[in-house]
């Protein structure tokens, strides 16, 4: 028996997303449904300055907040470059692309492309992170400095 293999997307914005931006993005992505999984990948943007002169203190800074989606609280941690989205078919990859160019008409051009981009059996990350994995959504998406799992959103299931 094979695994079904399910279409995955990388969409990469020309420039860095602001978290309304991304709250956008993502309610109306969640709309269209059929997403099993999606990973949000940028710089981190850290909750005290890492290091110089004010190191420790608080980093003020708006792109560190909570955003909505699928009326869940979700801290958001990095500065969004790049959106990587699992589908449950290729059917929904011109509706995703007509989200895109609704959100992205005229602030600015971005890119989409199909491919493989997340892994969808086991690693060794996630095992020496989680054990035996239960929950195949989060499988292959361990990040080994995060220190806190994955979010898995119930609205689109």
């Amino acid at each position: 028996m094979t695994e079904p293999t399910y279409p995955q997307l990388r969409i990469v914005p020309m420039r860095f997303l602001n978290p309304e931006t991304v709250e956008i993005l993502l309610d109306r992505l969640f709309h269209v449904g059929g997403i099993r999984r999606l990973v949000l990948n940028g710089p981190s943007i850290p909750a005290t300055v890492p290091y110089g002169p004010a190191r420790g203190t608080a980093n003020p800074t708006t792109y560190r907040r909570s955003i909505q989606v699928c009326g869940e609280e979700y801290m958001l941690g990095v500065q969004v470059g790049t959106i990587l989205l699992e589908l449950e078919d290729s059917s929904l990859i011109p509706d995703i692309k007509a989200v895109c160019d609704e959100v992205f008409a005229d602030k600015f051009p971005y890119g989409i492309t199909e491919g493989i981009y997340m892994r969808s059996n086991m690693t060794t990350t996630d095992y020496a992170k989680y054990g035996i994995v239960e929950d195949e959504r989060i499988l292959g998406m361990a990040d080994p400095k995060s220190k806190q799992r994955p979010i898995i959103l119930q609205g689109n299931r």
